[in-house]
């Protein structure tokens, strides 16, 4: 991304506020109705600051879709230490609580993003990226499985992680959608039925 970096802790945190301002407006109303002003709006930026970090409202949108997968990764902290079945179970769990909350379930922001920008090259690119990292993290279970003898030695980490990332999108844009916790719960236990016909059998 090319941004500029801010040089001091007030210009961080006047950087900082814009991003969250237009994550969140973004999240709510979508890309295409949120514009610079309602974002400095929100924040209480100037325009001047704005476009000394940022060029153009794409390179707005290439900082908040980065901010999603923080806040995504950051809800999700054991993502980051499966290491048995048992941490994708809790995995699980975990993701299913941030949908039982009363606004539950949520829409994924990096869904909607896709939804609303995946026709464009540029923003494909930076929401494929976004879900690689993310996928990452079930791979580099899943690779810890292998490597450990609980999963066949020809398990390919990274296709089963990315049929598990689907099965989650596919349930959070159903969930969402139906106000239901159901699509979430039957994607989640596919997706972990998927992972586990992949164990190794004792010889």
């Amino acid at each position: 991304m090319d941004t500029q970096a801010a040089s001091t802790e007030q210009g961080r945190r006047t950087r900082d506020a814009i991003v969250e301002a237009a994550a969140d407006l973004m999240y709510r109303n979508g890309v295409a109705a949120t514009s610079v002003d309602k974002v400095l709006n929100a924040c209480g930026a100037g325009k001047s600051q704005m476009y000394h970090y940022f060029k153009n409202k794409d390179q707005l949108v290439d900082a908040v879709i980065d901010l999603f997968l923080e806040r995504i990764l950051a809800n999700q902290p054991n993502i980051k230490d499966l290491r048995t079945f048992a941490d994708f179970d809790h995995w699980a769990e975990t993701v299913l609580d941030i949908h039982r909350g009363p606004l539950g379930p949520l829409a994924c922001p990096l869904g909607n993003v896709a939804g609303e920008l995946g026709d464009d090259e540029h923003m494909a690119k930076l929401l494929d990226k976004a879900y690689t990292q993310w996928e990452s993290y079930l791979a580099n279970g899943i690779v810890s499985l292998r490597d450990k003898g609980e999963v066949r030695a020809d398990t390919d980490a990274g296709r089963v992680a990315q049929t598990m990332m689907a099965c989650l999108q596919g349930g959070l844009l159903l969930g969402h959608l139906r106000r239901d916790l159901t699509p979430i719960q039957d994607s989640l236990a596919v997706a972990l039925t998927h992972l586990r016909g992949f164990e190794a059998t004792a010889s």
